[in-house]
């Protein structure tokens, strides 16, 4: 989770992680140096990516859409973590699009404003940035995230480039991993696959809390938590095996031990190659499995 131990442990151990600013991530992405943050191959098919805007019952969410260049292949929503829409996660959307799949990755936090609404090299552990931080995450409310994940299923499905006659997955990082969760409850109909990265709160005291959304969702799951957060909350694991459990729905709940909270997107202070590689061939497993 997002808070000032988190920040702490980040702290202590980037230097030894390898990862990159998010201005360094920015000057890759816009060259041909992603391949020195992924393995050859990522880019498997020729993909298509552009910014694009979802008409909402809150008004208009601005968006980045990626795709292979030709054909239709199934919809993946994406959850950014509360840093937000920014050139990591339009990265991972490209990516993930050269799997084979038309990924939809948004800015929760619309209503605010376009993204990016955070500076270029926005720092957790600095006041101002981490209170305008938990500003913009407070906003949030179930049933926003509800709403917005049905009109963002529903922009996919409009969209040629969209097989939907396959289910859809939906991924989420830090907070989006309870987005997941509150999407897949929303429209179990559509979503096949869930996968929340080391999601925070996802089980919480209170009648809201993701977890007791379980018993509605109709997706395989993948749920990989930060060696941190477990120390913060070591009953979330339990709590979340057994409600996948009782619903009858399979799902993959580990702890990637070493792994601090943040380390899957690549501009992230704590980013860990190896062990971002491994949830990132879990996800292609769960959605090649989930979506067929």
């Amino acid at each position: 989770m997002c808070d000032e131990r988190t920040m702490a442990d980040a702290e202590r151990h980037a230097p030894a992680t390898g990862g990159v600013t998010r201005r360094e991530f920015g000057a890759i992405a816009m060259g041909t140096g992603l391949a020195v943050l992924w393995p050859d191959g990522a880019h498997a098919a020729e993909v298509e990516g552009r910014d694009v805007e979802v008409a909402t019952p809150d008004g208009t969410a601005d968006a980045y859409f990626a795709h292979p260049a030709s054909g239709a292949h199934p919809g993946v929503l994406v959850w950014p973590d509360a840093f937000g829409l920014r050139p990591a996660m339009k990265q991972m959307a490209k990516r993930l699009a050269g799997s084979g799949y038309a990924v939809l990755v948004v800015n929760p936090y619309y209503r605010a404003g376009r993204a990016p609404l955070l500076p270029e090299q926005a720092d957790f552990g600095d006041p101002a940035t981490r209170k305008k931080i938990m500003s913009l995450m407070a906003s949030l409310t179930p049933a926003s995230t509800a709403s917005d994940a049905d009109a963002f299923v529903r922009y996919l499905d409009a969209q040629p480039a969209v097989r939907t006659d396959r289910k859809m997955g939906v991924t989420g990082y830090c907070m989006g991993g309870a987005m997941t969760l509150r999407t897949a409850a929303a429209r179990p109909d559509r979503i096949g696959a869930g996968a929340s990265f080391h999601g925070g709160r996802l089980v919480v005291d209170g009648p809201d809390s993701p977890h007791l959304l379980i018993p509605k969702i109709r997706a395989q799951y993948l749920v990989a938590i930060a060696s941190n957060d477990d120390e913060q909350e070591p009953a979330t694991k339990d709590v979340l095996r057994d409600a996948f459990a009782k619903a009858g729905l399979a799902a993959e709940i580990e702890v990637y031990e070493g792994a601090l909270h943040g380390w899957c997107p690549p501009d992230s202070r704590v980013y860990d190659e190896a062990k971002a590689e491994r949830a990132w061939g879990r996800l292609l497993a769960l959605l090649e499995r989930a979506l067929a």
